[in-house]
């Protein structure tokens, strides 16, 4: 049972301050859909996790990654899926996901912070924007439904602004040490109220951290939480779940394959609790920015630009890879060095949302990503 003694409310005091306010494009009617954003913090390799092996230079280029998917299982005559997302391959042979390739934020610079920045805000520079593009496609809902909720520690940037969002986590001990929390433990143990109330709150902590820990069953555990918090009948229409552990700079191959297969049954966790909620579910993964192309002496990828966007569910055209390919040869890349971009991950999110939730395509860019004035709508990613 869930108590709401962790719950925090914000939004609204910050956004006051703004002095922005977007043209939004409101739905009309009442809406029985769910979004949920999962955020790869770290910068997730995707050509790793969807593997151009049809490229020409795919092998060379990758190295020992590229010995990963001798056996994997083939999306099309191009791609391939890590071995490891084995519930997510069953969503694409049930035409329940669909992956868009070569894709990228308009950040073109390699700092974590400020690419979460530009991704979680929607702007065309980190910290332009102080309120995020998720709050604001809450605003496109009609204002009895406007309910978010982020499974983290803290409210993430994406989901902050002027409409008042929850979130289930010990905001206040996020960046504590294991040790503290141990003394704290300690301290409680023997009291019978607090010592309740603490393990409540560690246990949401675990729940919210590395992916890869309980070989992946704390990420099924959240996963199944975020369902919960979804499928109550006036539960959140929105749910945003952080993610970490996505920068391999070394030993990049178990690594994020453990990654991989704690996403893969958070995926499958969600799913599960939605039941049939599943069907007007839209999920979006998505990372800042992804990896250099060739890999580094410590067998890691360093910090490149363009990934891999995932949209999952029962509401999603699946069963495809959307992509320009640019090609991994050494002439294509970007900046010698990255996979270059050849979609907005902007328009991707605008335009999956839009159809999602039946708004107008050019009104809802407006809103979420008012900066992006080029950026042109994707038709056909979601049933109407």
């Amino acid at each position: 049972m869930i108590s709401r003694r962790n719950l925090v409310l914000t939004g609204a005091a910050g956004a006051l301050s703004l002095g922005f306010a977007p043209r939004l494009a409101f739905a009309q009617a009442a809406t029985d859909r769910r979004f949920v954003f999962i955020i790869q913090r770290g910068a997730a390799d995707g050509l790793a996790t969807v593997a151009p092996v049809g490229d020409p230079a795919f092998a060379a280029q990758r190295g020992v990654l590229a010995e990963e998917f001798g056996d994997a299982p083939k999306l099309d005559a191009m791609f391939a899926l890590h071995p490891r997302l084995t519930n997510v391959a069953q969503l694409y042979a049930a035409k329940q996901a669909l992956f868009v390739h070569a894709v990228a934020s308009p950040y073109r610079d390699r700092s974590h912070f400020d690419a979460q920045n530009v991704l979680e805000t929607g702007g065309n520079s980190a910290y332009q924007l102080k309120d995020g593009w998720l709050n604001r496609m809450l605003g496109m809902l009609p204002a009895d439904e406007r309910k978010g909720i982020a499974v983290a520690a803290t409210i993430p940037m994406a989901l902050r602004g002027r409409i008042e969002v929850a979130s289930y986590a010990p905001s206040a001990l996020p960046d504590a040490s294991d040790d503290l929390l141990g003394r704290v433990a300690t301290l409680y143990a023997e009291d019978p109220q607090l010592h309740a109330i603490w393990q409540q709150a560690t246990a949401t902590r675990t729940l919210t951290g590395d992916l890869v820990a309980n070989n992946g069953r704390n990420a099924a555990a959240t996963g199944a939480l975020a369902a919960r918090l979804l499928a109550a009948e006036n539960g959140a229409r929105i749910a945003m779940i952080e993610t970490g552990g996505w920068d391999t700079h070394a030993g990049q191959r178990g690594r994020l394959g453990a990654q991989l297969n704690g996403l893969d049954q958070m995926v499958a966790s969600i799913k599960e609790g939605l039941g049939p909620l599943w069907d007007k579910t839209l999920v979006l993964v998505a990372t800042e920015f992804g990896r250099t192309v060739k890999v580094n002496g410590t067998q890691g990828t360093d910090h490149g630009t363009a990934s891999v966007a995932w949209l999952l569910g029962g509401a999603v055209q699946g069963g495809r890879v959307v992509a320009d390919w640019p090609g991994l040869g050494d002439a294509a890349l970007y900046e010698g060095r990255d996979l270059k971009p050849t979609a907005g991950l902007d328009s991707v999110i605008g335009s999956a949302a839009a159809a999602h939730f039946g708004v107008d395509p050019a009104r809802t860019m407006a809103a979420m990503f008012p900066g992006q004035k080029s950026a042109r709508a994707m038709g056909g990613l979601v049933r109407a």
